[in-house]
This record gives structure tokens, sequence and C-alpha cells, in this order.
């Protein structure tokens, strides 16, 4: 699963998921690309979900590129544990994502393919999400 090697805060505030992305929101890498269309947090097991989903379908054909990072640990409190006694400890990793960033890109296959492809892990992901195709009037100019 993803997650950073080093932490210096373990623990951070829950934030708000308010406005659309404003970074990571072209197709920069490759032709194709997968753009949520909803807020969310998605867990390092639901990236991996995806990933392994989309390079199963296009057998070792292509280049998969991962677009967001879960860099949010989420805490928890054990069970049964009475209130108090202090912030739970870190359980998993999420990215926060808002509508309109790139989740996933991809080269090297036919247009079909990677459509397929990026509909079964969008499959695996908690939100909506929309197939798009590089403009190529950003590479002339």
């Amino acid at each position: 699963m993803l997650m950073p090697k080093r932490v210096k805060y373990r623990r951070v505030h829950r934030g708000r998921l308010k406005g659309n992305a404003t970074r990571g929101n072209t197709v920069t890498y490759g032709q194709y690309g997968l753009v949520a269309l909803e807020p969310a947090w998605i867990t390092s097991n639901q990236i991996e979900a995806a990933r392994v989903a989309m390079t199963r379908y296009i057998r070792r054909g292509g280049k998969v590129w991962i677009k967001i990072f879960p860099d949010k640990p989420i805490t928890e409190k054990p069970a049964e544990t009475r209130m108090g006694s202090g912030k739970g400890s870190p359980e998993y990793w999420v990215a926060v994502v808002k509508p309109g960033r790139v989740l996933f890109e991809m080269d090297g296959v036919a247009p079909d393919v990677a459509k397929e492809a990026m509909r079964l892990a969008s499959h695996k992901l908690p939100i909506k999400c929309k197939f798009v195709i590089k403009e190529e009037t950003n590479e002339e100019g």
C-alpha cells in the first residue's frame, strides 16, 4: 500500500472538502486520464485495487501513472475505549481528492482498451469518475 516513508507530525485535523481541484487537474504524462467528479477521501487500499484492476486489463502493455498519493493519516481509537485520553493512533492513510482532480493516467494502449481499463478502475473507487483524453492542441502550442 502507498504511505509516506517518514512523517514528522502523525496526527492531522480532518479538514474540509470544499471547492474544485486547482492543481493536478490536467492530463500531463499520458494520453488518457481518469478524473474525479466528487470530493472524497480515497484510501491507499482503494488506490491499489484500482491500479491492479487497470494493469491486469491492459496485460503488460502501456504505462500507468498514479497522480494521487495518500499522505493524510486517519486515526481511530481502539474499540470499547472511554472518551478522552487524547487522539487515537493512525490506522490508515488517505488522499484528499476534489472534483476535477486527475487520479490516474495511461499511455501506450488503444483508446477503447484505456477506456475499459479506467472503467474497471473507477468501480474500485468510492466516487464517480469520468474518462478523458488529452487535447492535442496543448502539445502543438
